[in-house]
């Protein structure tokens, strides 16, 4: 590797560097040497054995490039959205935009194998084509919707009043839940994160207010947003090296999703395979017969591509009302036909559940509780375990290994652990490594 000297006096002289952003790029970028005075070097890329089950420190790009191709089964991720939240670094990066990273991520994927990514409601579109142009078919797009979303936008009428210095009345207190957030960020709330880091959610009140002039009068009730309820998630798939997808899953393991083991529900339902034709014949006289392959039970429903957290799930029932699923008795091909000829009145197969609930019973359902996120998890986007743990078994085969690029606290991780998959997890905050390795072991506890 050619060698290529920056000297820090340089860049000082480029307008609007500082001496701690110099610093900063001395700490996080270089490496010194030893033959030149105040001069650094390119540091060399990583040389490392990467093993399952383990999390790795440093930059996701350049830690993929350390493992090998067609080496992992799938892959499942909450990378930045970069938004900015909360004021942290992390998430203005554009990393989630990064063809070369989605590349990493292809080159290194099983073909057939699927990848499952969050995404924010505004900067979903940039990341799905980034994923597109790195190689991937998009297959579809999860839903999570969820209802412990808070609005982060701006109070007009009160901006109104700030601007020109009047001073609200306050004329009551409102009770609610604070959220958890880093110190000095989100005003009330943030100050508050160090008092409530260990213990979760705590009741704060907050001052209720009204407008005190004539024109924050006008702009009261208007905002600049709208409450966050749902997150996308893009599952795409790495094409595959075979002909057709039943070669591809018996050569590589991937390519098919769970359906089975991700169903919703338990109610039974047993059903036989489709008609076939004897001859395989298409016009009139052919006979329609059920074909030999013995009657399959299933429990719960076929899986869908929206995912509901409980109270998400509650409103949708209030919503909805009760309903009923009526079971009937359906034969393949049960009416004679001019067409198909005569149907086999022999055999049946079962549709519907005869159960009876809200719509909610048609999604599956995720909550992340307190004892979830751990004892001093400050990871601000802690996702639900049930949650990763549904999606690593939809696109994970047995034992499987799943790759997360953005571990962050180490919930994939868990969900791998719960599930009896693998896991390759990289981060490039060390604090949150140190929270994820205290869950994992945490977690290898409650399951032995």
């Amino acid at each position: 590797m050619q060698e290529q000297y920056i000297k820090l006096s340089d860049l000082i002289k480029v307008k609007g560097i500082g001496e701690k952003t110099i610093q900063r790029v001395k700490e996080t970028l270089f490496s010194p040497t030893e033959d030149k005075k105040n001069t650094y070097i390119n540091k060399p890329k990583l040389n490392i054995t990467i093993e399952p089950n383990n999390i790795y420190h440093g930059d996701c790009i350049e830690v993929m490039k350390c493992i090998p191709d067609n080496y992992v089964d799938s892959i499942v991720t909450d990378p930045p959205y970069e938004l900015g939240f909360m004021g942290k670094s992390w998430d203005s990066t554009g990393i989630a935009y990064n063809v070369e990273m989605w590349k990493e991520c292809l080159r290194i994927l099983k073909p057939g194998g699927h990848l499952l990514s969050f995404g924010g409601t505004k900067t979903y579109h940039r990341m799905a084509c980034a994923i597109e142009d790195a190689g991937f078919e998009i297959r579809d797009q999860l839903q999570w919707l969820y209802s412990q979303g808070f609005p982060k936008g701006q109070n007009i009428s009160k901006a109104i009043d700030k601007k020109v210095g009047a001073k609200r009345k306050v004329i009551g207190k409102s009770a609610r839940n604070d959220r958890i957030l880093p110190s000095g960020v989100g005003g009330t709330h943030g100050t508050l994160h160090e008092k409530y880091a260990s213990t979760g959610r705590e009741k704060i009140k907050l001052n209720i207010t009204i407008p005190a002039t004539e024109e924050a009068k006008k702009w009261e009730g208007w905002n600049t947003c709208l409450k966050p309820a749902h997150e996308p998630i893009v599952l795409a798939r790495k094409p595959l090296s075979e002909k057709t997808i039943v070669d591809n899953v018996l050569k590589w393991g991937t390519g098919a999703i769970n359906v089975d083991g991700c169903r919703i529900g338990v109610k039974k339902r047993t059903f036989i395979g489709q008609g076939i034709r004897p001859g395989g014949g298409n016009y009139v006289g052919d006979n329609w017969k059920g074909d030999d392959r013995a009657p399959k039970t299933v429990y719960g429903r076929f899986p869908a591509n929206v995912i509901l957290d409980e109270e998400a799930g509650r409103l949708l029932d209030e919503q909805s009302g009760v309903s009923k699923s009526v079971k009937s008795m359906r034969g393949i091909g049960y009416s004679d036909s001019d067409i198909y000829g005569k149907g086999d009145k022999n055999f049946d197969t079962e549709r519907g559940y005869a159960d009876k609930g809200g719509a909610s019973r048609f999604f599956y359902c995720a909550k992340a509780s307190k004892r979830e996120r751990g004892e001093g998890n400050k990871h601000p986007t802690v996702k639900p375990q049930k949650l990763m743990r549904y999606l690593c078994r939809l696109v994970t085969p047995p034992n499987g290994i799943v790759l997360d690029p953005f571990m962050g606290s180490g919930t994939t991780a868990l969900a791998c652990i719960e599930e009896d998959k693998q896991y390759i997890g990289i981060e490039l905050d060390k604090e949150y490594i140190e929270i994820a390795n205290r869950r994992i072991e945490e977690c290898k506890k409650d399951v032995d």
